[in-house]
């Protein structure tokens, strides 16, 4: 058995394993110089600068349509070959190129726009207060107050554009 791990035992040369680990140090500092110039550069600001080239890449019109069109003909017509990682990605490039315009053009100025916006106010309120345990503590914690506040202001524009509608 002894000579049997001989000759299993991995032989390394002293000279490559020092050239080896220098690389991966060299590695590691520019790696790191890397991520201080691109924080430099971006700061928080890498977060924007990701969702302006998702929207620039959405905004090529023809592409995204046809992108967003060939994964749904995948995930309705070919489910087994279509992958489960790839349901989120194609769901994301089928909103960002298909609600932008339907927001847009269908419900811009229209009492159905209005009441989905009124819904939506409605339930972010009713869900806020409901999570800050009343309506009189979700004026009473930090956060609470401006939370709340801004809600009530999310749910000024569709009453006031019913108003306007009916009057």
């Amino acid at each position: 058995m002894g000579r049997m791990r001989q000759y299993l035992a991995m032989k390394t040369d002293p000279v490559a394993q020092e050239l080896i680990s220098s690389d991966i140090k060299e590695l590691k500092l520019a790696a790191i110089k890397l991520m201080d110039d691109a924080t430099k550069l971006g700061g928080l600001g890498f977060g924007t600068s990701f969702l302006k080239w998702v929207a620039s890449f959405s905004a090529m019109g023809d592409v995204g349509k046809w992108i967003a069109f060939i994964a749904v003909v995948l995930r309705l017509f070919f489910p087994r070959h279509f992958p489960d990682w790839l349901e989120m990605p194609g769901s994301l490039i089928l909103l960002l190129v298909v609600a932008p315009n339907f927001f847009a053009v269908t419900l811009k100025d229209s009492l159905v726009g209005v009441f989905i916006c009124l819904l939506i106010g409605c339930y972010l309120l009713q869900e806020h207060i409901r999570a800050s345990g009343g309506f009189r503590n979700s004026f009473t914690q930090s956060n609470g107050i401006s939370n709340t506040i801004g809600i009530i202001l999310l749910l000024v524009y569709p009453v006031w554009a019913l108003v306007l509608h009916f009057v």
